[in-house]
């Protein structure tokens, strides 16, 4: 017994005082700080099978960076250069061994005056797993007066490889947007298209229907879409959308609705299924959402304001009303869950958790249109009591906004102006059985400040999906442009 606690106490000293950069570095001196990295990966929690976590000194004044780690439960590498860069199979076992631990890092980065050995840092292999292929998001360029270059791309999360779906270059003039997946699964998929041609596209099984952007009956085209868990039915929003521009230096522009409206879609019988509670004069509704058992609809609304001199006014509550799947009814009640102008704010892009425990929104001072708020932050409410929180733990002093979860409801991806206040990244975080969320993760890149500092692209509206988007964007561009649309009708 003595022996073996002895033998625990020379190897819990040799891993404390042991750690230190490879052979390569002499000399280093040792700097109590932890180091200045981009990404900032410091003791952030991924799922085992990410892609390799690369990262570069963030010092101006830095040359080479050197880095070893070391699993908790087995496992070394190590990465010597301008980037620090991991074979992508040697970083999925290690992973894969030190699933539920941790990686410790040691980092030493050259200087002008010497090389520098920081404290050392972890990185946590989550317990949950990760089961999604890949990411879906659009990527868009800076715009305002016209579609700029914009498209929907779906990314391998197990390593750098980027897909498009489809490309605004394919058809001049047009603007992909509003996409979306059942519960990350594209078997059911649908996006909308804006411009000369626009459409709603449905594709089910690998067929594919384009709808016609408007039913003169609704008054708007078929946005913001969320699938019934079934997939026998897909809710939108019909929404007649405006935009002006502010004269002050810190806020560019904003976003609002002349009118909106929800309701359900059929795709078998190509019927929109309204109700007067959630098609009112009064009322602006937005943004639709499911509950994972598919008879509940949740959504947004607002009292119509005077737009654009009252756009201030323009505050939104989530609200939920009962769906009967059988039958495509609606309930005769709608509740109020979230009375956000109460506390002076509005609510956007509700969006709950698969397995029904919490639903996580954005919260602004006001309207919806949560990108151009610098204020905007991630809020979890728990759908059994009724609480709702700032996710302080994920939160940032600029736009953090459009968010989704994944299937087993343990991991988030959502947007972030964390980065440079300009543009919009994507971050993942991991949510423990009781709501608790880790510190966000910028999505890895094999040269990560190439990549993003060269980059004038903004991703928006990101989604897990469990298996790459078959789609063929050479027939579907032709299918955009030559306007055959399917009719639907108001039941």
């Amino acid at each position: 017994m003595k022996r073996t606690v002895a033998f625990f106490t020379i190897a819990i000293f040799l891993l404390l005082v042991g750690a230190s950069c490879s052979s390569r570095v002499e000399n280093a001196q040792k700097v109590d700080q932890l180091p200045p990295i981009y990404p900032d990966y410091v003791e952030v929690t991924v799922p085992a099978g990410i892609a390799p976590l690369n990262f570069q000194a963030a010092d101006s004044l830095a040359g080479d960076i050197d880095v070893v780690i070391k699993g908790e439960k087995g496992g070394e590498m190590h990465a010597h250069g301008t980037v620090a860069q991991w074979d992508i199979d040697d970083w999925h076992q290690l992973t894969e061994t030190n699933r539920g631990a941790a990686l410790n890092v040691t980092v030493c980065i050259a200087y002008p005056d010497g090389w520098k050995q920081y404290r050392d840092f972890k990185i946590h292999v989550s317990q949950y797993p990760l089961d999604e292929w890949g990411l879906t998001y659009r990527r868009v360029a800076p715009g305002y007066e016209v579609y700029s270059h914009m498209g929907l791309y779906q990314r391998d999360l197990s390593n750098f490889e980027e897909y498009e779906i489809i490309d605004n270059n394919r058809v001049p003039g047009a603007c992909v947007n509003c996409h979306t997946a059942n519960r990350t699964n594209p078997s059911s998929f649908v996006f909308h298209v804006r411009g000369d041609h626009g459409a709603t596209m449905i594709q089910r099984d690998g067929q594919r229907e384009w709808l016609k952007a408007k039913n003169d009956l609704l008054g708007g085209s078929m946005v913001y879409p969320y699938w019934h868990p079934s997939g026998k039915y897909c809710a939108f929003s019909t929404n007649q959308t405006r935009q002006g521009f502010h004269v002050v230096h810190d806020e560019r522009i904003e976003v609002f609705d002349l009118s909106s409206d929800i309701f359900v879609y059929n795709p078998a019988t190509h019927e929109i299924l309204s109700d007067s509670l959630i098609m009112t004069k009064d009322w602006s509704e937005n943004c639709p959402v499911f509950s994972p058992d598919g008879r509940t609809l949740y959504y947004m609304t607002c009292r119509q304001q005077d737009y654009p001199a009252h756009f201030k006014d323009e505050k939104y509550s989530l609200c939920s009303i009962g769906f009967d799947p059988e039958t495509g009814r609606f309930a005769q009640q709608v509740d109020t869950l979230f009375n956000a102008p109460k506390m002076g704010k509005s609510l956007t892009w509700p969006r709950p958790s698969y397995d029904g425990k919490y639903l996580l929104f954005t919260l602004i001072d006001y309207g919806y249109f949560s990108i151009w708020h610098e204020e905007s932050e991630q809020w979890l409410l728990d759908l059994a009591t009724g609480d709702a929180r700032p996710m302080d733990e994920i939160n940032s002093h600029r736009a953090d906004s459009y968010h989704n979860w994944s299937d087993n409801s343990h991991w988030i991806v959502f947007t972030s102006r964390r980065g440079d206040g300009l543009y919009s990244r994507l971050y993942m975080t991991s949510i423990d059985d009781k709501g608790r969320a880790t510190k966000p993760f910028l999505l890895p890149q094999k040269h990560p400040w190439k990549y993003y500092d060269s980059s004038v692209y903004s991703f928006n509206t990101p989604d897990f999906t469990k298996v790459k988007v078959e789609f063929d964007a050479y027939r579907a561009a032709k299918e955009i442009m030559s306007d055959e649309r399917v009719e639907t009708k108001v039941k």
